[in-house]
């Protein structure tokens, strides 16, 4: 068994003394593992940076077995991410979220999305939106997806303001008028993609962050990232 293709590393872990265990996002074979001998050597170990965009090639006597990964470097991101903070947190959570998936699980649009926002300058605000429409879209991918298309309520599609905790369904602000302190606001960009102050930014990430805790980190108890907290923090500096 064998097969090529381009991915993006999203982990790495030592195995014996000088080969590592490549964890790697692919668009069209989803999370994939493979063993990478001599990947602890200083050549390979620059081109084995989460971040990093490769072709892979992988190999095994059967499917189910882990199998061997020879990697070449397509395009190294890890150096920029490293002289900047922001991206490398933002970066370091993409790659987390991606290891949510379910392992050879194909999910090319979360692959290009990532893909995307790595390669993306722009600044904390920005950036951090993409953070939670990429959320958004795992929440969705991972069989949680947020029904905002009309309100629970009334049917209507407009006005949409809030999202109910529990259901995940959106309402209206008059529909949501007497449960306020009860009701997630819901950040227009998720539906009109357009950029977003911080202060709805924020909105977005308590949003998306109340679901993945309710249907994916809760359930499996993983803690909730640290590089998500300090994007957090630092959104909340600028409001």
């Amino acid at each position: 068994m064998e097969w090529s293709g381009e991915g993006l590393i999203i982990g790495v872990r030592r195995h014996g003394e000088t080969s590592v265990i490549v964890e790697a996002m692919t668009p069209d074979r989803g999370r994939h593992l493979g063993l990478v001998r001599g990947g602890r050597s200083r050549k390979l170990a620059a081109t084995l940076q989460p971040g990093n965009q490769v072709q892979l090639h992988w190999r095994a006597r059967l499917d189910e077995h882990l199998g061997m990964f020879s990697v070449e470097l397509i395009k190294p991101r890890a150096a920029d991410l490293i002289a900047d903070r922001t991206r490398l947190y933002a970066a370091q959570l993409l790659c987390a979220h991606l290891r949510l998936l379910p392992e050879r699980d194909p999910h090319e649009r979360l692959y290009r999305m990532a893909s995307e926002i790595m390669d993306d300058g722009n600044e904390l605000v920005e950036l951090a939106q993409m953070i939670s429409i990429f959320e958004f879209t795992l929440l969705d991918e991972l069989g949680f997806g947020l029904d905002i298309a009309s309100c629970a309520v009334t049917g209507a599609t407009e006005g949409l303001a809030y999202v109910s905790p529990k259901s995940g369904r959106a309402v209206t602000a008059e529909a949501g008028a007497k449960y306020l302190d009860k009701l997630l606001p819901l950040p227009a960009y998720f539906t009109t993609f357009e950029n977003a102050p911080a202060e709805q930014v924020q909105d977005g990430l308590r949003l998306t962050g109340h679901f993945l805790a309710m249907h994916v980190w809760n359930p499996r108890q993983i803690e909730v990232p640290t590089t998500r907290d300090q994007l957090v923090a630092s959104l909340a500096e600028l409001v």
